[in-house]
C-alpha cells in the first residue's frame, strides 16, 4: 500500500505543478495582452494630442496674424484720424490740460463743498484716452464760469461739517467768495471736498467779526475778515502756539521767573500801599498839634515833647535818631524788589543760554536740513527772555513808585526834624 500511494503523491505534485505553470503563463500572457492594449490606447491618446497642438498652433498662427492685421488697420485709422483732426488734435490736448489744471483747483475750493462733484467730471475728461464729447466740453466752459461767478458771491447754503469727534453735521454755512467759510460757531477749512472746524478758532476778533457776517441779514455793509491766501493763514493758526503753550516753551527757569515776578510785583504792591497809608498819616500829622504813635512823624513828635527841655544840640541828636528809626521801616523790602528786577533778565538770559545749547545739539545730531527744527528751537529759548524781560519792567516801575513815596516821606520826617529844632532854638 504504502509503494502505490508513494507514486501517487508524486504523480499529484507533477500535475500540481503543471497546472500552476499553465496558470502562471496564462497569467503573464494575459499581462502581455494587456499592456499592449494600453500601448496601443496611449500611442492614439499621443496622436490625439499632437493634433490638438497642431490646430492650437495653427489657431494661434491665424490669430498672430489678424491681430498684427488689426494693428496695421488701427494705425492707418490713427494716422487718418490724426490727418483729419489737424489743429482739432490741439484744441483737445489744451481742453485737457485745462480740466486737469481746473480739477486740481477746485479739490482745493471751498465753493466746491457747495457744488459737489465737479472735479471728479473733470477728471474723467483730462484723464479720458478718447476724444473729448460736446457735453464735457460745455461742462469745462460751464465749471470755469461757475467758479469764476462764485468767487465774487457771499452765499449762505446747508452743507455737511465734520465736528470735532469726527461726526458729520449739516450746518448752515456762510461762504465768503473762495477766502473763507464759517459758521456761528467759527471758520473751517475744506479737506478732502468736506468742510471742517479748525482745531483752533483764530483771535483778534476773527470768531467775533465772523459772527457777525453770520447773523447779518438783509441790505447794509458789515465788517468781517477774510483769509486772502485760500485758507492757508487758518491752516497756521492751529501752529501758532497759545499764552500756555509759549509759558511751557520755557521750562523750570520760565516758571522760577513768574514766581519771581509774582512775588516781587505782590511785595513791591504792598510796600507801595503802605506807602501811600504812611503819607496820608504823615499828611494828617503835619496839619494836628497832637502826636500819635501810628504814624512816623507822630513819632519824632513824641521824641520832640520828650526831649524838648534839654540843650539843643542833645535835642538835635535825639530827633536825628527818631529820624533814623524810622528810615529803615520806609525803605522795608525796596531792595529786595530791586534785586529781583535785576535778577528776572538775567535768568531769563540764562534760559535762552541753555536753550540755545539745546538748539545746537539737535542741529549736531539732525542737520540743518529743517529749518523750523531751527527756527523753533531758537523761538523756545528765547521765551525766557520774553518771560524775564515781561517780569523785569513792572518790577522796575514799582520800585521806582515805592522807592519815590519812601524818599518824599523820608524828605518830610528830615524837615519836620529840623522844624522842630529850629523852633526849640527860638524859645
Amino acid at each position: 500500500e504504502d509503494n502505490q500511494q508513494g507514486p501517487q503523491t508524486l504523480q499529484q505534485v507533477l500535475r500540481a505543478m503543471q497546472n500552476e505553470r499553465q496558470e502562471v503563463s496564462q497569467e503573464n500572457q494575459e499581462r502581455e495582452e494587456r499592456f499592449l492594449r494600453q500601448q496601443e490606447n496611449q500611442e492614439q491618446e499621443l496622436n490625439r494630442v499632437r493634433n490638438e497642438v497642431a490646430a492650437a498652433e495653427e489657431e494661434a498662427s491665424r490669430l498672430e496674424n489678424l491681430r498684427n492685421e488689426l494693428d496695421r488697420e488701427l494705425e492707418e485709422m490713427r494716422q487718418q484720424l490724426s490727418e483729419r483732426q489737424g489743429e482739432f488734435g490741439e484744441l483737445f490736448g489744451v481742453a485737457r490740460a485745462a480740466a486737469t489744471d481746473l480739477a486740481e483747483q477746485l479739490e482745493d475750493s471751498l465753493i466746491s463743498t457747495q457744488f459737489q462733484g465737479r472735479s471728479e467730471e473733470l477728471t474723467e475728461m483730462a484723464q479720458a484716452s478718447s476724444l473729448p464729447t460736446v457735453d464735457q466740453l460745455e461742462n469745462l466752459w460751464y465749471t470755469m464760469l461757475q467758479e469764476a461767478g462764485a468767487q465774487g458771491q457771499i452765499v449762505r447754503y446747508d452743507a455737511p461739517v465734520i465736528l470735532g469727534d469726527n461726526r458729520s453735521e449739516s450746518q448752515t454755512v456762510v461762504r465768503v467768495g473762495p477766502f473763507s467759510a464759517f459758521t456761528e460757531e467759527g471758520y473751517l477749512v475744506n479737506q478732502g471736498g468736506q468742510l471742517r472746524y479748525l482745531v483752533r478758532q483764530p483771535g483778534g476778533g476773527a470768531v467775533r467779526a465772523a459772527q457777525r457776517v453770520y447773523n447779518h441779514s438783509g441790505s447794509g455793509v458789515v465788517r468781517g475778515m477774510i483769509d486772502p491766501s485760500l485758507g492757508s493763514l487758518l491752516d497756521l493758526v492751529k501752529e501758532t502756539p497759545t499764552l500756555r503753550e509759549r509759558i511751557d516753551q520755557g521750562g523750570w527757569i520760565g516758571y522760577t521767573i513768574i514766581v519771581v515776578a509774582i512775588f516781587g510785583i505782590l511785595l513791591a504792591l504792598y510796600r507801595w500801599v503802605m506807602l501811600m497809608i504812611t503819607s496820608m498819616q504823615v499828611k494828617a500829622q503835619v496839619k494836628s498839634s497832637t502826636p500819635s504813635k501810628s504814624n512816623p512823624l507822630g513819632r519824632i513828635m513824641l521824641a520832640y515833647d520828650e526831649h524838648k527841655t534839654e540843650d539843643l544840640e542833645t535835642l538835635q541828636l535825639h530827633l536825628d535818631d527818631a529820624v533814623l528809626e524810622e528810615l529803615p521801616k520806609l525803605e522795608r523790602g525796596l531792595n529786595i524788589v530791586k534785586v529781583l528786577a535785576a535778577v528776572a533778565p538775567l535768568m531769563g538770559l540764562l534760559g535762552t543760554v541753555i536753550g540755545m545749547i539745546v538748539t545746537f545739539q539737535a542741529i549736531t545730531l539732525f542737520g540743518t536740513g529743517d529749518p523750523k527744527l531751527m527756527a523753533g528751537g531758537i523761538s523756545q529759548a528765547l521765551i525766557t527772555t520774553v518771560l524775564g524781560l515781561i517780569a523785569a519792567v513792572p518790577l522796575l516801575l514799582l520800585h521806582a513808585f515805592a522807592a519815590g513815596a519812601s524818599r518824599r516821606l523820608s524828605q518830610i520826617l528830615e524837615e519836620q526834624s529840623v522844624s522842630f529844632v529850629a523852633d526849640a532854638a527860638h524859645k
